[in-house]
């Protein structure tokens, strides 16, 4: 196997130490499906009229810590829609962005399992699944998570790009403002999923399978729209360091010398 493709593939990076990425981002959205999803089991309110702002805050404020926690292990794709739009632009290789969608939708399941097994069976509803609302069609609902996907990975990309750098530090906040801004917009239409594998959590447990190809199909091609417009379009120029020879930087010092005497 020629090497350029090997190394793509990314064989060379099954070893001991891959579990590490693949633990952070099972345990980002375990702890996604479970406190984002938990937020709209509330036993105080209505399950027929749940708080849009709470569940908005849940899930942003659940990405918030789940990037900054384990952002420094697996860059905290927690989503497949990122790890198909990093593919896309060459920033992971096929085996490991596999093995993480993998992860994702396992961690997804079992957090939503979790969430269930905690909850009184009578407040339990469809433990925060995803549907595209009945005034919608399908094709409205893939349009709406397209976009939805879109705005995720743009920002991503955005906040990520190592060639910026007035958005150093700013990143678990920008993305977690980003995923409360689409559930503050798009929970009355389709759940405003934004993410595959924490909508396949929430199907496997609660059996609701009903347009679930608009939570896969909408965010991944919205995120990897988003990626390639921003790897071509939009990336910050590199910065160039001036590099001096060590001749250079002695006359450099010579000439500071002299002007000091002067």
């Amino acid at each position: 196997m020629p090497s350029a493709l090997k190394e793509r593939l990314g064989l060379g990076e099954v070893k001991a130490g891959i579990w590490k990425p693949l633990l952070a981002e099972f345990l980002g959205n375990l702890l996604l499906n479970l406190f984002g999803c938990g937020s709209a089991i509330n036993m105080g309110v209505d399950p027929l009229n749940p708080n849009i702002v709470v569940i908005a805050l849940a899930f942003g404020l659940a990405i918030m810590m789940i990037v900054q926690t384990v952002g420094h292990v697996s860059g905290a794709h927690v989503n497949p829609a990122v790890t198909c739009g990093m593919l896309v632009t060459g920033n992971i290789t096929v085996l490991k962005g596999l093995l993480y969608i993998v992860v994702q939708c396992v961690g997804a399941i079992t957090g939503t399992a979790v969430l269930k097994a905690l909850t009184p069976e009578s407040f339990q509803s469809t433990l925060g699944t995803t549907q595209v609302k009945p005034e919608l069609t399908p094709l409205q609902g893939f349009g709406i998570e397209f976009f939805l996907g879109f705005i995720l990975l743009l920002v991503v990309f955005g906040v990520c790009d190592t060639n910026r750098g007035d958005t150093k530090g700013f990143a678990p906040l920008a993305i977690g403002l980003t995923i409360t801004l689409g559930h503050l917009v798009a929970i009355d239409f389709t759940g405003s999923s934004m993410n595959p594998a924490r909508s396949l959590g929430s199907a496997v447990l609660s059996g609701v399978w009903e347009n679930h190809w608009v939570y896969w199909l909408g965010p991944i091609l919205g995120g990897v729209a988003a990626a390639l417009i921003y790897k071509h379009a939009f990336s910050a120029p590199v910065v160039e360091v001036a590099e001096y020879s060590l001749v250079q930087l002695k006359q450099f010092d010579g000439k500071k010398e002299e002007d000091g005497n002067a």
